[in-house]
């Protein structure tokens, strides 16, 4: 099998969203028979069964010396009911992710190299660094507020700031765009748990 670069949704046995994994692990568990790939009509095969399915225009393959294999961009494990809770890591990452590149202040996307993190309470009016006071703000933003309240330089929050609900794309290694297969189990509505960081054990 051939190297394959990636992300695939893990879901657990009551299609919750658990976990982001990359796809040569996803194919071991799906080979192994601990996951089914799940499809965008929420059908589900077994390996054998998805084998049978041939590759689309667009869509990612894995070659074997005996045919090409579409990589699932979602499957679920067959036997993993449970989402333990566990606590979202307070990193600059994670913030990022939160407010989606979004400057907290003026509301323009920027890259993340053009973003620095602002306290919405300075630490010298003591301000702490915690999900509730820590934001994205561009760095023209953030000059313009220096060690002053938001109030006092006439600066609005776009939304106030909270702890975020625990989400398998906070945990990923990977992080990028979210795959349009993804957002049905990915839906911020139905998102009030936090997860952690392992759930499928070791890589075997």
């Amino acid at each position: 099998m051939s190297r394959v670069d990636g992300a695939v949704l893990v879901l657990n046995s009551l299609y919750q969203a658990v976990q982001v994994t990359g796809v040569q692990r996803a194919f071991r568990l799906f080979y192994a028979g601990r996951a089914r790939a799940v499809a965008s009509d929420f059908v589900s095969y077994d390996f054998d069964n998805w084998c049978d399915l041939a590759p689309r225009a667009g869509d990612l393959v894995i070659h074997t010396p005996t045919r090409r294999i579409r990589i699932p961009h979602v499957i679920q494990l067959v036997y993993y009911d449970r989402l333990p809770n566990r606590e979202v890591r307070f990193t600059r990452r994670n913030i990022f992710y939160r407010d989606k590149n979004r400057c907290q202040y003026c509301g323009q996307v920027f890259p993340q190299k053009q973003l620095n993190l602002d306290h919405v309470v300075p630490r010298s009016r003591g301000g702490g660094s915690c999900w509730n006071n820590v934001v994205c703000a561009c760095i023209p933003c953030n000059t313009r507020k220096g060690s002053r309240t938001p109030e006092e330089v006439g600066l609005r929050l776009v939304r106030v700031p909270r702890k975020p609900a625990g989400h398998p794309m906070l945990r990923a290694k990977w992080i990028g765009p979210c795959p349009e297969q993804w957002r049905t189990f990915l839906d911020e509505a139905y998102w009030n748990v936090e997860l952690s960081d392992e759930v499928v054990g070791p890589d075997s």
